[in-house]
């Protein structure tokens, strides 16, 4: 039982009192009431107004009239809406007794069987570091791929590197002016940065060293040993610190692959360009021309023939189309690119290839205001973050509970969840400014707060057991027949947030339980209480732990 199901139930009893409405139409009509005394489910009238040809208050008065629906405890019309409250005691044992029956399958779904997605999300330019910035496309991605799989759908996840580009032939440059190989391997990927950052200021001084990265880069194309031999090593350093953070994040990909895969694979787009007579020269460039849609042209090719990133995109797209024929495309990366998105998804669609392709577009991040640049050093690292916050929860774990076992590691599950929990809690398009202090508090709406009360539930299922059966005497009270509410919302909160590709609504669907559940704990006692209140805690525990691997964050049991 939860509440979709309600819902549906609701749908067929008042399509029965409301001639040519349909049950269907009903269902999208409830909403939440503001505040629990309004009710459990309100149903407005108003739009059903010019329909019926009676105000929407007279429709709520005649729907309330002789109101008799299972697991409905009575209906009230105010003010033009129908306000449900429904049958607690009935419809919360329903409730538990389906959670602790499914356990982590509560919420599943057979919506995607056959289908497949594909979801192409983190992707780093390599040889450079994981920064806050990063953060972004790597756990929405992430958590978009278990929320399709949640109700069935195959998910490939594909971490497409940025390892093709002019940025390589400026890394060459500066590695052959300034590099110092021992170092490198030394200092890894930070290293890389060093020279990278220096070779930006040095070319602001002497344009000339441009023109050298794009003959260096140039080479790389044309398959030069020297800096092939240089991009692969490059790669291989870069992709050891991103293991480490991918680690940390508990994220694996189904593949890894880069820009520099697609290269072989342009010309045929090319020429399917230029048959469907899309493509033209302008200024020594080949583009498409967008004018007709708004858009400015989606340049194709440069001046000197080399590939650019939307014809890389397009021959990605074809060949994933070729190997997995997906339903669906799903690309998450930062709202700037938003336009880019929407030109190649353009320019594919001119080539008649009508697919689904997603932009999901994501907020930038600054830490206390200040914003991030890799060009010019300006960059809070992941790593350092991280560690900043794993540092942070230590101390906190030395101070509160010292004889904590496997305290590393549940500090690095608390600190790194912290991070991504507070990154998680902010609707995806927001700009966010970082707070670390507010990110690792253990009060309010923090992950800490979160997994902390994951963690109690363990502790007191510890203490009791559940194989009981429940007593079919027992009346819950306010507080529990709440906290079984909140639960029963859970696969419409999958639901919603797949819809919206909005991982935020799950994370703040946590703090709901969270609060809900605390508020129970703190007025009434569990342990050596009734059996419903171990069994409520166990069913709060499997809805908390699954809903908390739906946005990346591990379920310590202990902290």
């Amino acid at each position: 039982m939860n509440i979709t199901k309600i819902k549906k139930i609701l749908s067929d009893y008042l399509a029965g009192k409301l001639e040519g409405i349909s049950s269907d139409d009903i269902m999208l009509m409830f909403e939440y009431p503001p505040e629990p005394k309004m009710g459990d489910l309100a149903f407005p009238c108003f739009k059903l107004s010019k329909v019926l040809r009676k105000s929407p208050v007279q429709i709520a008065q005649m729907l309330a009239a002789d109101f008799l629906c299972e697991y409905v405890d009575r209906a009230e019309a105010v003010n033009g809406y129908l306000n449900i409250y429904l049958d607690k005691n009935v419809y919360t044992y329903e409730i538990l007794s389906e959670i602790l029956h499914a356990k982590n399958n509560y919420g599943n779904s057979d919506i995607g069987n056959g289908k497949t997605v594909v979801l192409d999300y983190s992707s780093p330019n390599v040889a450079k570091p994981f920064h806050i910035g990063h953060l972004g496309t790597t756990v929405i991605g992430h958590s978009l791929k278990l929320l399709h799989e949640k109700i069935g759908y195959k998910c490939i996840g594909i971490n497409y590197l940025g390892d093709w580009g002019t940025q390589f032939g400026k890394l060459i440059t500066a590695y052959k002016l300034w590099g110092d190989k021992q170092k490198i391997e030394e200092n890894g990927l930070d290293e890389l940065v060093n020279i990278y950052v220096k070779f930006q200021k040095e070319s602001e001084k002497d344009e000339s060293l441009l023109d050298t990265a794009r003959a260096e880069f140039a080479k790389l194309e044309k398959h030069d040993a020297e800096n092939l031999k240089l991009w692969k090593w490059f790669i291989d350093i870069s992709f050891i610190e991103y293991e480490t953070t991918y680690k940390q994040l508990g994220i694996k990909f189904d593949v890894i692959t880069g820009e520099s895969a697609s290269y072989s694979i342009t010309q045929p787009v090319v020429e399917e360009l230029k048959e469907n007579s899309l493509l033209i020269v302008d200024d020594g460039a080949s583009i498409v021309r967008l004018d007709d849609y708004n858009m400015p042209p989606c340049m194709i090719l440069k001046s000197d023939g080399s590939t650019i990133y939307a014809v890389r995109d397009i021959a990605t797209v074809l060949d994933r189309k070729k190997k997995y024929k997906f339903d669906k495309c799903i690309y998450v990366t930062a709202n700037a690119q938003i336009l880019y998105f929407n030109q190649w998804f353009k320019v594919l669609e001119l080539m008649g290839y009508n697919w689904d392709c997603v932009h999901i577009p994501y907020g930038t991040v600054s830490i206390n205001g200040a914003k991030l640049a890799t060009r010019t050093g300006n960059v809070i690292l992941l790593k350092d973050l991280f560690s900043t916050a794993i540092e942070k929860v230590k101390e906190i774990i030395e101070e509160k509970n010292p004889n904590l076992q496997n305290k590393d590691e549940t500090a690095e599950a608390v600190g790194v969840g912290a991070i991504v929990f507070h990154y998680l809690m902010n609707n995806r398009i927001k700009d966010i400014n970082f707070i670390i202090e507010d990110a690792l508090s253990f009060d309010g709406s923090t992950g800490p707060y979160a997994q902390y009360t994951y963690a109690r539930t363990c502790s007191l299922l510890e203490k009791g057991s559940i194989d009981q059966p429940f007593n079919p005497a027992y009346q819950p009270n306010e507080e529990e027949n709440n906290v079984a509410y909140v639960l029963s919302l859970y696969p419409e909160k999958i639901l919603e947030a797949i819809n919206s590709y909005e991982p935020s609504v799950i994370t703040r669907y946590i703090i709901e339980i969270c609060t809900a559940f605390n508020r129970f704990y703190h007025e009434h006692q569990i342990i050596g209480a009734d059996i419903f209140r171990l069994k409520l805690t166990e069913a709060v525990k499997i809805i908390l732990g699954d809903a908390l691997g739906l946005i990346c964050l591990k379920k310590p049991e202990k902290i």
